[in-house]
């Protein structure tokens, strides 16, 4: 029951819940929200507290008053696509940019010495600051002849504004050695009442080149030419999770078309799809996949283009042939990857082998799992990874085994740069299920990073196995819309340079 003052409305009897939703969907795009009520309604509970709203119905007619209704609308924007960002976020993308993207534009540019970057979706601004420190260092003596542009868009005046401010917590900072920070951040004092601990402000030379405006991808779906001169390299990650399949497509079609013929696209690791392929290169690169524009892509089409065909239901996982078990395993080719096999030898030093999984549950619903699990991706996917992380710990110690838990405390570990929690507990999740192939790819990854690169060929090669006995557009348990096919190619992309970067070095 809502406590007085403090509004929440209950789907179960705002009858203006529903339109209110449908209305917010339509104007923003963020079919995100279609199936995570829960998460949606705790974000405009907030915006009904700072309103002084009581209900779907008032909050509603606010939106629709003028000026006012504008402000709020831009208000509730910047509220539904809040997410975390920190500097040099998905290093395998930063190694990329780093060892291949941008020595390769810098060459291709050396006679204008024009770049310009665009980061769309930027939210609070480590990741065009993170380019321009990576710019800066790349280009050294010679950065005052270039001209570079790096322009950061977001829908969030909010967020904005802590950008072009360029001052940051400890936080978002995190995966930074100490010697960096001093390097390219000033401390800042402790403000009594404004911050509980120093943080940081990015030194000058690194903010020159970098600009703010506010804007909202769905433009990039309206037809007619692009406006502006056109880019040298595009990142929009972690943006497109909002959208529906349709949109996604619009929106990277229109993001290409802002490319020069040159240029490079990075997205989101789960975000790119097969329907790009019509428009946009693939580039294989160590541990993620750029794009980069067709010569003969077709023009763009109007928003109403037809949606690419729907992945096919999940098949279950545990009916594909069973992975390479490696030395010191038993296994073969038909075996029944549900069952829970031997210890692994190969496990992390340290991580103590997992109980087998009990032949019954507990008498709690299998319902309460599913609300687990929806509520830490819904937490993770918006960015709040400290509160995933909280209720994973809670359904963790209630429920130890359970195969999905023990993937995303992998995940989350990791994004919380625990890398070594991160692999017990993929290897936790194989342990209990063997044909797991986003666990096997999530750890082959994870091995690159961790320069382990033996290990990582065999988690990559069980990745692939399983993935080409799946239908290519068969649809991934816990692989966010990433189809068997997708995930092979990546997997076999990966290892691939593997292979390529051991053979280099003998």
């Amino acid at each position: 029951m809502a406590r007085p003052g403090n509004p929440r409305p209950d789907l179960g009897v705002d009858a203006a819940y529903a339109p209110l939703k449908a209305r917010i969907i339509a104007r923003t795009g963020h079919h995100y929200y279609t199936d995570k009520d829960e998460l949606l309604i705790e974000r405009l509970h907030r915006r009904f507290r700072a309103a002084a709203v009581a209900d779907c119905a008032a909050y509603a007619a606010l939106l629709s008053s003028g000026a006012e209704g504008e402000a709020e609308w831009a208000r509730l924007e910047a509220e539904i696509t809040v997410g975390e960002t920190f500097f040099f976020r998905y290093a395998e993308q930063f190694n990329a940019l780093r060892a291949t993207i941008l020595p390769a534009l810098i060459a291709a540019r050396a006679s204008e010495r024009v770049l310009r970057i665009w980061s769309a979706g930027c939210s609070t601004g480590a990741e065009p600051y993170s380019l321009a420190i990576l710019v800066h260092e790349l280009l050294g003596d010679a950065l005052p002849d270039w001209r570079v542009a790096i322009l950061g868009t977001d829908i969030s005046v909010e967020a904005l504004a802590t950008a072009r401010a360029a001052e940051y917590g400890r936080w978002a900072l995190r995966t930074m050695p100490p010697e960096d920070r001093l390097r390219y951040f000033t401390r800042l004092p402790v403000a009594p009442g404004i911050r509980r601990e120093g943080g940081y402000a990015l030194r000058p030379e690194y903010r020159g080149s970098v600009r703010f405006e506010r804007g909202n991808l769905l433009t990039l779906v309206e037809p007619g030419p692009p406006q502006g001169e056109p880019f040298d390299l595009i990142l929009c990650r972690n943006v497109l999770i909002y959208f529906d399949a349709r949109t996604v497509a619009a929106v990277v079609r229109g993001l290409g078309r802002r490319l020069r013929p040159e240029g490079w696209l990075l997205l989101g690791h789960a975000e790119p799809s097969p329907a790009f392929a019509s428009f946009l290169d693939a580039v294989s690169l160590p541990g993620t996949v750029a794009y980069r524009p067709r010569a003969e892509a077709p023009p763009a089409g109007p928003p109403g283009m037809p949606a690419p065909d729907p992945a096919p239901p999940a098949r279950q996982v545990a009916a594909a042939p069973a992975p390479d078990p490696g030395p010191g395993q038993s296994g073969a080719a038909g075996a029944d990857t549900a069952a829970v096999p031997a210890p692994n030898p190969d496990a992390a030093p340290g991580a103590a082998p997992l109980p087998a999984a009990p032949e019954t549950r507990d008498d709690r619903p299998e319902e309460d799992d599913a609300v687990d699990l929806d509520r830490i991706r819904a937490l993770a996917d918006s960015g709040e990874t400290g509160a995933a992380w909280r209720a994973l710990r809670v359904a963790l110690d209630r429920d130890p085994t359970d195969t999905a838990l023990r993937f995303y405390e992998g995940l989350l570990a990791r994004t919380l740069g625990r890398d070594a929690e991160a692999e017990r507990a993929l290897r936790a999740a194989l342990y209990l299920d063997r044909g797991f192939v986003m666990a096997h790819y999530h750890l082959g990854l994870l091995l690159i990073a961790l320069r382990r690169p033996h290990e990582a060929v065999r988690a990559l090669d069980n990745a692939v196995a399983l993935s080409q006995a799946l239908g290519p557009d068969t649809a991934l348990p816990e692989g966010d819309g990433a189809s068997a096919g997708e995930i092979a190619a990546s997997a076999a992309a990966a290892r691939a340079a593997l292979g390529a970067a051991g053979s280099r070095r003998s």
